[in-house]
């Protein structure tokens, strides 16, 4: 059986390591034909260096041509739609319809549209300009960048199409992809149609590589080696963690999306209002793609013990209903397993375990409770992210104690607080509310947290473990580029030896750049 090719340095080869894996159809549970290697050191050694020399070529490049890249890629990604997402479907048994060809493909496309709009301007490079004392700064591109990319998310996440690699790329960097092993044949089809726009454009050719697998000593070899910019990653807490601990030994920066456990919290006036509506939108973002979003609000905190039993038990009734979904992989199904016993050893009830059918790999719709008292003897256990269709119940018996709860918290992704629309919450909303921003990157009000608009003013990010720093996102144009690039200071430079951001003459004529102090899009003097 043949084993598919890495691309490196601007062409598809063969790895040399010898070893091969197989992804498997979480539907069949059976591993699929094709197969594809685990790369060796000699690899990632060939492609960091093929990156550094694109890094080089990159970096006297036109910002324009950065762009064009871009939107190449995405008009490729567009004309192979019915192919790519046909692969993600049968990789991730993610619905083909909507979520993989009417949501996910167009969110993808436009991310990468979005980012050509940032490099095309400029100004998300903050340019700054102090005339008086003759000192200008702006972000350069950091150089080569390697994303890891998550299971759940085989588009507008994959290392090869994806947020951080368009992110990376518009910040003028290099990309090594290193693929999720769920789903290879998905990322291959991507990095061909990146590797495409590549030729098209006329960009270094090493701009995009894609290695599929490698030992883990070899991947934290990898984002900690000198050639390394710097690494995005999306995945484990376990693994993201040992990749963190190797990158920051060197010094390299990297920017982990980890765990989240996105709690929601419901006020009783809420309730009162509008019970059942609420119920079935919690019901329905728990159980939403099988519960395998990053942001899936997998606690619910009640402030008033007798509201919140009602409510458990008619969700748990929604949950023994609804259709059971196919999990990612059989990783994902044991992990699950795993983290569910231990929430049930720390003291946790379950209220309701089942629905109907069940594909594949897969797992009863489950929900568990636990009362506030006994939250707060273990709060770090029942913090457990258990990534699926799963959720735990926390039953507060008053205000003070739901506080407790929120003081207990770790950092997540989201936090939510549904609320009477009258106002009739409003003193003890007040009161949650502080304590809840202070732990999540997006805080919401009476909306569950499932979705991620791609906006600039969008933060997919916040405190550890839901990332490993606080002060970046994931998601958001043009912010999430800064995470790509450093700050360079020019001081008594010539005017002609600057890089056009910083030059007298607006570069664009729209490009906003701080000068002496005030926003501009004006050129100096």
């Amino acid at each position: 059986m043949s084993v598919q090719n890495v691309l490196v340095a601007g062409a598809w080869r063969e790895s040399r390591s010898g070893k091969s894996f197989a992804a498997e159809n979480p539907r069949t549970c059976q591993a699929f034909d094709e197969t594809y290697p685990v790369s060796d050191w000699a690899d990632c050694d060939e492609a960091l260096d093929a990156a550094v020399a694109a890094a080089a070529e990159l970096r006297r490049l036109p910002r324009a041509s950065l762009a064009r890249f871009l939107e190449a890629f995405a008009d490729r990604i567009e004309a192979r739609s019915g192919e790519i997402c046909a692969m993600a479907h049968a990789e991730t048994a993610l619905p083909l319809s909507p979520r993989l060809a009417d949501v996910e493909l167009p969110r993808t496309t436009a991310q990468l549209r979005a980012a050509a709009v940032a490099a095309r301007d400029g100004s998300w490079a903050t340019a700054t300009i102090d005339t008086a004392a003759g000192i200008r700064s702006c972000f350069v591109p950091i150089g080569p960048v390697c994303v890891f990319g998550p299971n759940n998310f085989p588009l507008a996440f994959n290392s090869a199409s994806g947020g951080d690699f368009a992110a990376a790329i518009a910040a003028g960097n290099p990309v090594i992809a290193k693929a999720n092993s769920s789903h290879p044949a998905t990322t291959r089809l991507l990095a061909e149609a990146a590797h495409g726009a590549v030729v098209d454009s006329k960009m270094p050719a090493a701009t995009v590589q894609l290695i599929y697998r490698t030992s883990h000593e070899d991947g934290e070899r990898l984002v900690a080696d000198p050639r390394m910019g710097a690494t995005g990653y999306t995945g484990s807490r376990s693994a993201g963690l040992k990749l963190k601990a190797a990158a920051d030994r060197a010094g390299k920066p990297i920017y982990l999306e980890l765990s989240s456990i996105n709690p929601v919290v419901f006020l009783a006036g809420a309730l009162d209002e509008r019970f059942d509506a609420v119920v079935d939108e919690y019901a329905g973002s728990c159980l939403m793609g099988t519960g395998q979003f990053c942001t899936n609000p997998g606690l619910a905190l009640f402030v008033d013990a007798d509201a919140g039993h009602r409510f458990v038990a008619a969700v748990a009734e929604r949950f023994r209903q609804a259709p059971i979904g196919t999990l990612l992989s059989s990783g994902v199904q044991s992990q699950l397993q795993t983290n569910l016993e231990t929430l049930i050893r720390a003291g946790a009830e379950v209220v309701a375990q089942g629905g109907s059918g069940g594909d594949g790999y897969h797992h009863a719709n489950t929900l568990l409770s636990v009362d506030a008292a006994r939250f707060l003897q273990c709060p770090e256990v029942f913090q457990t992210e258990v990534f699926g269709n799963v959720a735990l119940a926390v039953i507060a018996g008053s205000v003070d104690e739901a506080a407790q709860v929120l003081r207990a918290l770790e950092g997540n992704l989201t936090g939510c607080i549904y609320s009477h629309t009258g106002g009739a919450d409003d003193v003890v909303y007040d009161r949650l509310a502080p304590l809840l921003a202070e732990r999540v990157g997006r805080l919401l009000n009476d909306k569950m947290p499932t979705g991620v608009a791609v906006s600039a003013a969008m933060n997919h990010g916040g405190p550890f473990p839901a990332t490993g720093h606080p002060g970046f996102t994931a998601v958001g144009i043009p912010a999430a580029l800064r995470r790509f690039a450093r700050l360079l200071c020019y001081d008594n430079v010539r005017t002609s030896r600057l890089p056009d951001l910083l030059a007298n003459r607006n570069p664009t004529g729209n490009t906003w750049r701080l000068i002496d102090g005030q926003w501009s899009q004006s050129d100096v003097g």
